[in-house]
């Protein structure tokens, strides 16, 4: 029998340098179950090198001292499978990152397993990096694992291969690979693998930004489950976003965001305008059949996360409150098959195009279809035409429903659809056959 991937995956991303020690992770907990997430993804918790950076490891069974309680009677470890336990009272899954490209340079295995690093021209151990406007930025604080090359390769695999099977015995439900695509494949495979070996129902999710579609193909065959994708940059218009999906979702679920740890808050980038701010969630939530959203994000939270500087210290009053407007989103993609699949995403050609997005999303067995009409003007109202929307259904339309987070109506003119968008609108009309 097949092993069966998990659809429509609704995941909380709980920064932890924001909410501190673990034994206080579960007061976030009832929130997060309540507005319609299932699962939790935790960024890396281990202890950090020099730089104090969550994703630079220097020891991967040791604690950030950021996240223990050093009085408590109970042991890091302890406090660590209390969480886990906490979460799985209420029907939530766990995710750790896992940090396998690179450790922090000062990690004690630059010193007894140095075959294990790559090297530069002049053989000092190498920093990983990443281009940032044409320039190259390297990460100073970081030594960069040789898995594809190391001489000591095998037992440099072994030890990947016990650190999962160890956080899996400890009961988180998945992982999420840091720069998963920098990581070679084979052993990515044996990983997923053996973590099945222990417990069949773990999931794997790939960091997959920046892939092209054969690098994505090869994460897929690796064994991964999910991939996220890049709705969060689109702008309405330019072709790239929907060319890559349409390579990528025949090959591998993806999983949209708003906002991420990495990214500047929404509600900053918008500049606290909520019809934008409401605009882009609703557009992730309803793009591919998984979706994320960081910790403060409903809350309207304006401070970037930092994996060095952010504390507890920076948890900030409420903005605005979209806890009730993400239930609603949740409920809907919960209750509604066709919102937790990777649909044909298909652009409506009408007569305000340049102000109005319409985009028909298509079940695999052609049964469910949604149109999803976004008014992209922010700040001012624009009026959508579709005419009779048996083009786009079918002859029947007895089962239209509008599907919108706020306001839908109760009657859908399916003969003659018209509607006048308030800004950044979003409505959902839902069809089955």
């Amino acid at each position: 029998m097949a092993r069966q991937i998990p659809q429509n995956v609704r995941m909380y991303n709980l920064f932890p340098r924001l909410v501190g020690r673990m034994e206080n992770w579960s007061i976030h907990f009832d929130r997060i179950k309540e507005m319609g997430f299932e699962w939790i993804y935790i960024n890396p918790f281990h202890y950090p090198g020099f730089s104090g950076s969550l994703y630079a490891p220097k020891d991967y069974y040791d604690f950030n001292p950021m996240f223990i309680n050093p009085n408590s009677l109970v042991p890091p470890v302890r406090q660590m499978e209390n969480m886990i336990e906490e979460a799985h009272k209420r029907g939530l899954k766990v995710v750790m990152d896992l940090v396998i490209n690179h450790t922090a340079k000062d990690h004690p295995f630059v010193r007894i397993h140095p075959e294990w690093y790559k090297r530069d021209e002049k053989g000092e151990v190498k920093s990983p990096g990443a281009w940032d406007n044409g320039h190259w930025v390297e990460w100073g604080d970081l030594a960069e694992i040789d898995n594809e090359n190391s001489p000591d390769r095998e037992n440099l695999w072994k030890y990947w291969e016990d650190l999962v099977l160890y956080y899996t015995d400890k009961g988180f439900d998945g992982f999420r690979a840091d720069a998963a695509y920098q990581v070679p494949s084979e052993l990515w495979k044996r990983l997923i693998e053996v973590a099945h070996t222990k417990r069949e129902d773990v999931v794997f999710f790939a960091e997959s930004l920046g892939c092209t579609p054969q690098q994505t193909l090869t994460l897929a065959e690796s064994g991964f489950d999910y991939i996220f994708n890049s709705s969060k940059w689109w702008n309405y218009r330019d072709p790239w976003l929907f060319e890559q999906y349409n390579q990528t979702r025949v090959i591998c679920p993806s999983i949209s965001f708003p906002e991420s740890h990495d990214t500047m808050r929404l509600a900053m980038e918008m500049k606290n305008h909520l019809p934008a701010i409401k605009q882009r969630i609703q557009f992730t939530a309803f793009f591919s059949s998984g979706w994320m959203i960081p910790v403060g994000m409903e809350y309207g939270f304006r401070k970037k996360t930092d994996v060095v500087f952010t504390t507890p210290h920076d948890w900030e009053p409420v903005n605005y409150d979209l806890t009730s407007f993400i239930t609603q989103i949740n409920r809907i993609r919960q209750k509604y098959s066709l919102f937790g699949e990777e649909t044909e995403n298909i652009i409506i050609s009408h007569d305000n195009m340049h102000n109005v997005l319409v985009m028909l999303k298509v079940s695999s067995d052609k049964k469910t279809k949604a149109l999803v009409i976004l008014n992209q003007d922010t700040f001012n109202m624009q009026k959508v035409n579709l005419g009779h929307l048996g083009q786009y259904f079918g002859p029947s339309l007895v089962s239209l429903e509008d599907l919108s987070p706020e306001n839908p109506q109760s009657y859908v003119p399916g003969e003659n659809y018209e509607y006048l968008l308030n800004p950044g609108e979003v409505r959902i009309i839902h069809w089955r056959a």
